[in-house]
């Protein structure tokens, strides 16, 4: 790997600490604003961290930049932990029981903190294609029965388990997909399993 300069090895501590707080990549935009520069001086930046091995990212998407080396100081890694992985649910039984474990995996830190409850979603469609969750990517979920507006959040719906941001409204509540082909739903009540924390996503040649 080539050396950074101080902006480049800034512009990625931005994108990866952004990525890792709203579990999707900042925009080109995003980036500009963060550090009062310009878009082009943006794209020149991810380029030459791109060329450096640092990034990746898709011209034909937005929010597509992924980072492949992580520069932030280290944090001493939490003791494994065990994850169960629920791609469905079995009608009349309880969400997180383990009847719906398809499979457990061992995760550590960064992906998931100590002392913290997690379940690993197998998402399997594209209603959240804009901020580039796609089906076939599995995302960590904070078990968790509450969520902020705006949240990302798994929830079961009958006998179904989907992803959505969570908007709390004054009589009802709003799960809205980030695909512009998709409307928003509402609903008086949802069962909230969890908080979207990360996703993995498995490479062409894994």
């Amino acid at each position: 790997m080539k050396n950074l300069t101080d902006r480049q090895r800034e512009v990625l501590i931005f994108i990866a600490q952004f990525t890792e707080d709203n579990v999707y990549p900042p925009t080109v935009r995003e980036i500009g604003e963060h550090f009062g520069i310009s878009l082009r001086a943006v794209q020149d930046h991810v380029a030459a961290l791109q060329k450096k091995g640092y990034l990746s990212q898709s011209q034909k998407r937005s929010r597509s930049i992924r980072v492949l080396k992580d520069v932030r100081p280290k944090v001493v890694a939490a003791s494994a932990v065990l994850i169960p992985v629920i791609n469905s649910i079995t009608p009349g039984k309880p969400a997180l029981s383990e009847e719906n474990f398809s499979s457990i995996v061992t995760c550590s830190f960064p992906f998931v903190e100590n002392g913290k409850k997690y379940f690993l979603f197998q998402v399997t469609d594209n209603s959240m294609i804009d901020i580039d969750i796609r089906s076939g990517d599995q995302v960590f979920v904070e078990i968790e029965d509450n969520a902020q507006n705006g949240q990302i959040v798994v929830v079961a719906l009958d006998d179904e388990i989907t992803i959505r941001r969570f908007y709390k409204e004054a009589n009802r509540i709003c799960l809205k997909s980030e695909n512009s082909q998709i409307p928003p739903s509402y609903y008086q009540e949802v069962k909230i399993l969890g908080i979207v924390s990360g996703i993995y996503r498995k490479l062409a040649n894994d």
